[in-house]
């Protein structure tokens, strides 16, 4: 088994894993490397195209819909946005316009009720989140990118930090480093990676009984030729209290294909029982019955549960919470794990816990932690 030598080691390959090895870059610090576990970069960021088939985060282009994050609010996260200005992304306001639809029950017709806007207002981006990952991964090394990689243990080997990789084409590999940045939920790492000598039990617990943001829900998206609602005064925003999906909006791509998204209001454990194909097929069915027949048949569509992604969720994830908890410690406070090993997923955020400014908030204030010993100042990015 080989043994690679890097300063740091960032484990994890979504927004957070990339705005600190930005960060990084931005001190002069490149001897970094990237260790993601998926084929490609992005983590909980995932987007289709107008067929409905996966795509590349590190690709733009301009029909990229998501089923993963999907809005941000810059009067409620201002450094989040000077971060998005400053990586130069065009953005525009979530599609609100017009009388919203209400399932009450399975016997009734949806009701329809007047609109109103979101407050405060609510802002996506050109090409979707991905655009994120996309500008992000312009502006590093791609040499320093190792996708296909699964950290499985972290051992403390003297004064450095030894972080053993399972490699997705086979066999495993060693990297040496001095520090180790988790840019991965709370209680995944507990769970997918052993610690040698273990973390100490408090931390290990809070990070346990922290919930993965969105982890026990599933999303569906059905992708058109036009925005056929909005002739008729409709904003493609719907509640259901019958489903399968509970909650649905327009994510229509400027310049590009009309979609509407929502969230499954089904259980994981029930959604496990049920194939993808009869699950979108429920979907489809109730946009007709929102929407009427030209709902019903998009010219694509794509599901994509959560609860099912091991790189996402554990057992423990399951029930879905319903509300951010408070973050847990980000590193131990003392032993010998004290100094090199730091979380910088989303859910370590103080303020934005699970979200996409929680993530560059959460990667912001881990590695300002993490060199705060050589007097190294990280500026919150946009200021």
């Amino acid at each position: 088994m080989s043994l690679q030598r890097a300063r740091v080691a960032i484990v994890g390959g979504g927004l957070s894993g990339l705005t600190a090895a930005w960060l990084l870059a931005q001190q002069g610090i490149d001897d970094v490397v990237l260790l993601e576990s998926r084929s490609g970069l992005g983590g909980r960021i995932l987007s289709v195209d107008a067929q409905g088939a996966a795509v590349d985060a590190t690709v733009p282009a301009i029909d990229r819909f998501d089923l993963g994050p999907t809005w941000f609010w810059p009067a409620l996260q201002p450094q989040f946005d000077h971060f998005v200005a400053e990586l130069g992304l065009a953005r525009f306001p979530q599609f609100d316009e017009g009388d919203v639809l209400v399932e009450r029950t399975p016997h009734q017709a949806p009701l329809r009720v007047q609109g109103y806007p979101s407050a405060p207002a609510s802002m996506r981006w050109q090409g979707g989140t991905g655009a994120l990952i996309a500008a992000l991964h312009q502006r590093l090394d791609p040499a320093s990118l190792r996708t296909g990689h699964s950290v499985c243990s972290v051992r403390r080997a003297g004064a450095h930090v030894d972080v053993e990789v399972e490699k997705a084409e086979g066999g495993r590999a060693t990297w040496r480093v001095d520090q180790v940045l988790l840019a991965l939920p709370p209680r995944l790492a507990a769970h997918r990676i052993s610690f040698e000598p273990t973390l100490p039990s408090e931390l290990l617990h809070r990070w346990r009984q922290t919930p993965t943001w969105m982890a026990p829900h599933a999303k569906y998206v059905a992708i058109y030729e036009a925005p056929f609602w909005r002739e008729q005064g409709l904003s493609g925003s719907a509640r259901s209290a019958v489903g399968p999906m509970t909650e649905i909006h327009d994510v229509s791509m400027p310049g590009g294909h009309a979609a509407l998204f929502g969230f499954l209001g089904v259980p994981a454990q029930v959604r496990s029982q049920v194939s993808e194909a009869d699950l979108r097929a429920h979907c489809r069915a109730q946009l007709g019955r929102l929407w009427g027949a030209r709902a019903a048949a998009p010219v694509a569509d794509a599901l994509k549960d959560w609860a099912a992604d091991p790189m996402t969720a554990t057992d423990d994830d399951q029930h879905p919470l319903g509300h951010h908890v408070e973050a847990p410690p980000r590193s131990p406070g003392a032993g010998p794990w004290q100094g090199c090993l730091t979380g910088i997923g989303s859910e370590w955020s103080r303020e934005f816990s699970g979200y996409l400014a929680g993530a560059v908030d959460a990667a912001t204030e881990g590695v300002r932690a993490m060199l705060a010993t050589g007097h190294a100042r990280v500026p919150i990015l946009g200021t």
